[in-house]
């Protein structure tokens, strides 16, 4: 359909990814690990802003503009007191306390430890974490992990890499006073691990909340401790001996380990095994980011950020090898390829060994991408929501892509090992005033660094609410409600004679056939003068221009279906030829523009939907055949929110908030192709 109005060099780039897969097709490389995108969900988050943190800056001043946030904010959790207290830690050095939505600094771990202290480089550097004894209202115990920069200190790596760079250090801290605002007391290394990179050290450390006092994991930190960059290029993933690229689990109250400083449950899965850590509960990560407990079952799950394509949930047992660097996601990782666009492979027949994830999205590159450059696409844990106060969220394992901002779910029912992958749901975001918005909204401006990278972060506090965390401008909201995108109502009044040929305008009316029953564009549509727009569709004149208004209508396409592009378009909001909204469905989601919801606004045609990712694909393909399919359109013009069904699916296709046109009328057409309308129903709210 779109190869008369795109540009030769565009359409090239854009057919399946354009040339290296027709060129590597018998290598049986795979260039799109997961072909469908997330689902969106009818359902929305509602956040209120909960706490805004003071600006920092890195330890040296930084290099890579990345870490230019307004505050570098990791997470947030509740101190195991029963104060009420909230700790967020800050990259860039402080420990803060926040109390009724206020924070103040508890604790200034980079003061502490200068001049080694090191958070100007490498996205994860810095004070990276801090997990709280879960005794800590009695025994004042608090683990936090830093960076120090190699080459000034004298300190000796407890384990190591090939030419260190940075250390990774892990510190006991004893409060003096637990209950004090401020910390007081004393701090010891409890372990140090060498890196021969800037990323990918140590990341999360945490309790697992789950066990209680005598259960066999009680007082037991887990550290998720990533390749330091280096994975692609060695195995130390895969290296027993080596603490890099694993989860790992420590008693750090004991002192059997090799350095005297903490113990090695004698449960863990290597305990006593020639040339393998004991330290090590699962194996074979590249930059393991964040992990957390189910409540209600028990079961851990990781966010793995991957490194060609795949972004990954897992369910981590004891002795998984999750498979980096021999393995991505569920696909062969071949570091020797040739070609860098060809490193994933499908997995062998014999495949065996290797844990796979439970959910998975791809990075969704745009056609013409440079396969070694950094799509910014990453995967941000989160938690199964067992929570209280948000009733449609139980059960859900809610987390996110913290460069963009996207908020995920999965059904945590769905998620099982040795099964297909579960279903990954996009969900809408309501700010407390009930207007619909997305993370870069409530993040804006942004940050200097970069103002579209959200940095998005997850955190819950006692009772398992749940909390989002932004370090382009240093914020954290508080789930505090749902809401249903475009649930509001259109209105009673009813459009009569919708199939009548005297209720119709068409922009070329010899190219229509109008019966009574059925509205036919039987000639293709050819592209006319002025702004880019649908080529050809004829406007529904009966009834008043409306406002708030719910479209239901039947459509199909008239052409074969193997001829890729065929599309057909609901237009609405209609005010003149160069001024609509359309919402666009289509057999195929690899050319430009695919489906979505659309604005001409005297100007060529604008993307307006959520599901638009700025590079390629956008919502999963609708109308893949030569059947009728039933469309629902709802628009609010009040909120701006519009969203789109195809047969009686409960979530929408896609969706878009925008308030540019309060009123207008709809249509049916498409640009160059075929199609027809069988029925059309019309709801909404007159205008004025």
């Amino acid at each position: 359909m779109f190869r008369r109005i795109l540009p030769v060099a565009a359409l090239l780039l854009s057919t399946l990814v354009g040339l290296p897969q027709a060129a590597h097709a018998a290598d049986g490389a795979v260039y799109d690990p997961v072909p469908t995108e997330p689902v969106t969900s009818r359902l929305g988050l509602v956040l209120s802003e909960y706490a805004s943190f003071p600006q920092s800056v890195t330890d040296p001043p930084l290099i890579d503009q990345r870490l230019n946030r307004v505050a570098r904010i990791n997470t947030i959790m509740e101190v195991p007191d029963g104060s009420g207290r909230r700790a967020v830690p800050d990259l860039n050095g402080n420990l803060y306390f926040v109390e009724n939505g206020v924070p103040h600094v508890y604790l200034d771990v980079a003061a502490t430890f200068q001049p080694e202290f090191f958070s100007g480089r490498g996205l994860g550097q810095g004070f990276g974490y801090v997990a709280f004894h879960p005794d800590f209202k009695r025994n004042g115990l608090f683990y936090t992990i830093h960076t120090e920069e190699g080459a000034i200190t004298s300190d000796v790596p407890d384990y190591r890499q090939t030419n260190v760079l940075f250390h990774g250090v892990i510190n006991e801290w004893k409060a003096t006073d637990p209950a004090a605002g401020t910390f007081s007391g004393t701090h010891r290394e409890v372990l140090r691990i060498g890196f021969g990179g800037q990323i990918h050290g140590i990341q999360e450390i945490n309790f697992n909340p789950t066990a209680r006092p005598g259960d066999a994991d009680y007082g037991l930190l887990y550290l998720a401790v990533g390749d330091g960059g280096q994975g692609a290029n060695n195995t130390d993933p895969q290296n027993l001996a080596l603490p890099h690229g694993k989860l790992l689990r420590i008693d750090p109250r004991g002192t059997n380990a090799p350095n005297g400083k903490y113990g090695i449950p004698a449960s863990n899965p290597y305990v006593g095994q020639a040339g393998r850590l004991g330290e090590i509960y699962a194996y074979g990560m590249r930059d393991p980011h964040r992990f957390s407990w189910d409540r209600a079952t028990g079961r851990l799950y990781l966010g793995h950020i991957g490194e060609h394509a795949v972004e990954a949930i897992y369910e981590v047992r004891a002795g998984d090898n999750l498979g980096w660097s021999e393995r991505e996601g569920r696909f062969v990782y071949d570091k020797t390829a040739t070609n860098p666009c060809d490193r994933l492979l499908p997995l062998p027949a014999d495949d065996a060994g290797y844990t796979y994830p439970v959910a998975a999205y791809d990075h969704n590159p745009p056609p013409d991408w440079n396969c070694t450059s950094d799509v910014g696409v990453a995967v941000a844990g989160g938690f199964v929501y067992r929570g209280r106060d948000v009733a449609a969220l139980r059960g859900k394992y809610v987390f996110g892509d913290l460069v963009d901002g996207r908020v995920l779910y999965t059904e945590a029912s769905e998620m099982r090992r040795g099964r297909t992958p579960a279903t990954i749901h996009r969900l809408n975001l309501f700010n407390a005033a009930g207007t619909p918005v997305r993370m870069q909204d409530l993040s804006a401006p942004g940050a200097p660094g970069d103002p579209n990278r959200v940095d998005l972060r997850f955190g819950t506090d006692a009772r398992g609410e749940l909390y989002l965390l932004a370090k382009a401008n240093g914020k954290v909201w508080k789930v505090t409600g749902t809401r249903t995108f475009a649930a509001g109502p259109v209105g009673h009044t009813r459009v009569r004679r919708t199939m009548d040929p005297a209720s119709w305008a068409p922009v070329t009316p010899a190219k229509w056939r109008l019966t009574g029953d059925e509205v036919i564009l039987a000639e293709a549509g050819v592209q006319r003068p002025g702004p880019r727009r649908p080529f050809e569709y004829a406007v529904l004149t009966a009834g008043p221009a409306l406002s708030s208004v719910e479209i239901k209508a039947t459509v199909r396409l008239d052409e074969p279906v193997e001829i890729t592009n065929r599309d057909v378009i609901i237009v609405f909001g209609y005010r003149s030829d160069t001024e609509f909204y359309y919402a666009h469905l289509s057999t195929d989601n690899t050319i430009y523009p695919h489906n979505g919801i659309f604005k001409v606004n005297n100007a060529d045609r604008e993307r307006i939907d959520y599901q638009w990712n700025g590079r390629s694909r956008g919502a999963n393909p609708a109308v893949v055949d030569r059947d009728w399919h039933d469309v629902v359109v709802r628009h609010l013009p009040a909120t701006g929110e519009i969203a789109v069904y195809v047969d009686g699916s409960r979530d929408p296709l896609m969706t878009a908030r925008d308030t540019t046109f309060g009123s207008g009328r709809v249509g049916f057409g498409s640009f160059d192709n075929i199609g027809r309308l069988g029925a059309l129903k019309v709801t909404g709210t007159p205008a004025g």
